[in-house]
């Protein structure tokens, strides 16, 4: 289940009521749990949080983690134990032995066949179909898997051992355990001998196994065998990514895209590091970073577009550069906001790198003394229409089809174009348009079929805009435009007040603007000397909103408008500034 990279879809702070449930349910599932057990696993007072992913088949699994690390999941209602948990409580599941070779089919998304487990002396452990079991090596008793029985130890008996035992659905070195810290097993002396060892190989592989060493040496080649596993699985994973992708290369360039962008990100990320940070400026939003020192390292011609790399995500990069490569150290300072808080400009990987010779480096601005920032420039926005499945016949001559956004002069231009085709001018008034079968059903309310012969044009194309999908684009500098349905969320300012008729105000949504809050917040705090904080922004994922004590509306006005430069209508809440002669 998790061989392939998982999505994650949200991560929160499990609340008492839950806390108090799941261990109630973990107790019912797993009734050798005692209760100082169910403590140590589920503690009232250390986060403990749930995370909802959809694996990579679209299954929606739900996982509990305390200190970084999955203890549980939970798929259909039913609870599973990682093998974190099983490596603290050895005992809690039934569990099947096999041999070491077959952990590599296991980690590969293979199940577990009864020809390759290994029977003790005391038999198979029993269960039922469907029951939750662990699957443990011949020389270490330290779980390796999870999974469900495929059918019954008696069944499994009557077939004398052949065909399917475990339907596998987590395994040490599998995604869902590398979301966690990464640990190897630990060496659990196996007390009892297999009954059922068949030819001399299985008998020397067993006399070698009792070092405990070996299980070291088996965990540190299966990893070997994984990288190189997900390393070809980079290259075959994202193929409709590639459609219409231009690659930056030379012709004779013999990588995939999806390699080149993955060495031209990391060529941006240690030209960044090695040129633009400093370490006055740590910790730097993750976000700045790659919007204000990435970008401006991408070399001219080029384009830097994470989605395009095997990595898709910054978090996901800047993880790799930290586990893998140990050039940062990224971590969360507030909830959903990640920040970049200690750079090794010692690394040997960072100290060799010189920057590339194609590379032109931008012209720096005479203001701001210097700065190696680069300035901020706000977005444009256009206001798009989508065609919808009602409008579809008047816009199918054009060629658009349900869904494709246009700008209003596209529009005009379309519907002009169909009413000459259809010499639907009328004869003796230019200013009207007459309404055939097509324009009626797509423009006219059922009351006014009847009525209603003829529109003015300007009346035929407001009818027109306002029955499309209202959608926008948004460009940026030095990136692709991006196309977003609805219309353009405003940055919002509120006043609120607090105890003792104390006001603060509030800013929201400065990230669709490209707006660091960060910044904004430090640059609000020197003008006007006051507090200002982030706090999570309500009803809104990875958002923050700025918050600075008394009535600053004035201030934040002419921050966003005049240095900022974003357009007034995109700006609510400036009527709330304190009028004249009254009190702050």
């Amino acid at each position: 289940m998790f061989a392939k990279a998982f999505r994650l879809k949200s991560n929160t702070v499990i609340k008492g009521s839950d806390r108090r449930k799941l261990r109630a349910d973990i107790s019912a599932a797993f009734p050798l749990l005692s209760a100082e057990d169910l403590n140590e696993l589920i503690p009232n007072k250390e986060e403990l949080n749930i995370v909802k992913i959809y694996a990579h088949k679209g299954d929606a699994v739900t996982l509990y983690v305390l200190h970084k690390n999955p203890i549980f999941f939970q798929l259909e209602k039913q609870l599973f134990p990682t093998v974190y948990t099983l490596w603290r409580f050895p005992t809690m599941l039934p569990a099947f032995v096999t041999w070491p070779p077959v952990l590599q089919k296991l980690t590969g998304g293979a199940d577990l066949m009864l020809p390759g487990v290994v029977v003790h002396a005391d038999g198979l452990p029993e269960v039922n179909q469907g029951d939750c079991c662990a699957v443990t090596l011949v020389m270490n008793r330290a779980p390796v898997a999870v999974g469900t029985a495929a059918v019954s130890s008696a069944e499994m008996r009557n077939s004398g051992m052949k065909g399917k035992g475990v339907n596998i659905l987590h395994t040490y070195m599998d995604q869902l355990w590398a979301f966690g810290d990464k640990s190897h097993p630990p060496v659990m002396q196996v007390t009892n001998s297999p009954a059922q060892v068949e030819g001399e190989e299985y008998e020397e592989e067993e006399q070698d196994s009792s070092d405990p060493a070996s299980v070291e040496t088996s965990c540190r080649s299966m990893q070997e065998l994984r990288l190189d596993e997900h390393e070809l699985l980079k290259e075959e994973e994202p193929l409709e990514d590639k459609e219409g992708e231009n690659t930056d290369g030379e012709d004779g360039d013999s990588r995939s895209p999806q390699e080149q962008m993955d060495e031209l990100l990391l060529q941006c990320f240690l030209h960044a590091l090695k040129t633009k940070v400093k370490k006055s400026e740590l910790p730097l939003l993750t976000s700045s970073f790659q919007r204000n020192h990435m970008m401006s390292c991408c070399p001219k011609g080029k384009y830097l577009d994470i989605k395009k790399s095997s990595y898709k995500k910054l978090s996901k990069f800047l993880q790799c550069m930290q586990k893998d490569h140990s050039l940062i150290r990224v971590k969360e300072l507030s909830k959903g906001v990640e920040s970049i808080v200690e750079v090794d400009w010692r690394n040997p990987e960072l100290y060799s790198f010189s920057i590339p010779e194609d590379f032109e480096p931008e012209k720096e601005s005479e203001e701001g003394g210097g700065a190696s920032e680069v300035p901020y420039q706000p977005p444009e926005i256009t206001p798009l229409y989508g065609v919808t499945a009602r409008l579809e016949p008047l816009f199918q001559d054009a060629q658009k089809k349900k869904g494709t956004p246009l700008k209003a002069s596209e529009v005009r231009n379309i519907i002009t174009e169909y009413v000459k085709k259809n010499e639907l001018v009328h004869e003796t008034n230019k200013n009207y348009v007459i309404i055939n079968p097509t324009l009626c059903d797509c423009l006219l309310e059922k009351s006014e079929y009847q009525e209603v012969e003829k529109l003015k044009w300007d009346d035929l194309f407001s009818r027109t805009l306002i029955r499309m999908q209202a959608c926008h684009e948004l460009l940026f500098p030095g990136q692709r435009p991006v196309v977003k349905k609805g219309q353009m969320e405003p940055i919002d300012i509120t006043v609120a007040s607090r105890g003792s008729n104390k006001k603060v105000t509030m800013i929201k949504n400065l990230e669709a603007f490209g707006l660091d809050p960060a910044v904004v917040a430090d640059t609000l705090q020197h003008q006007v000397q006051a507090s200002c904080v982030l706090q999570d922004s309500p009803g809104a994922k990875n958002r923050v909103l700025v918050q600075i004590q008394g009535n600053q509306v004035q201030q934040v006005g002419k921050l966003l408008l005049d240095r900022y430069l974003i357009p007034r209508k995109y700006v609510q809440g400036l009527d709330k500034a304190p009028k004249p002669g009254k009190k702050k």
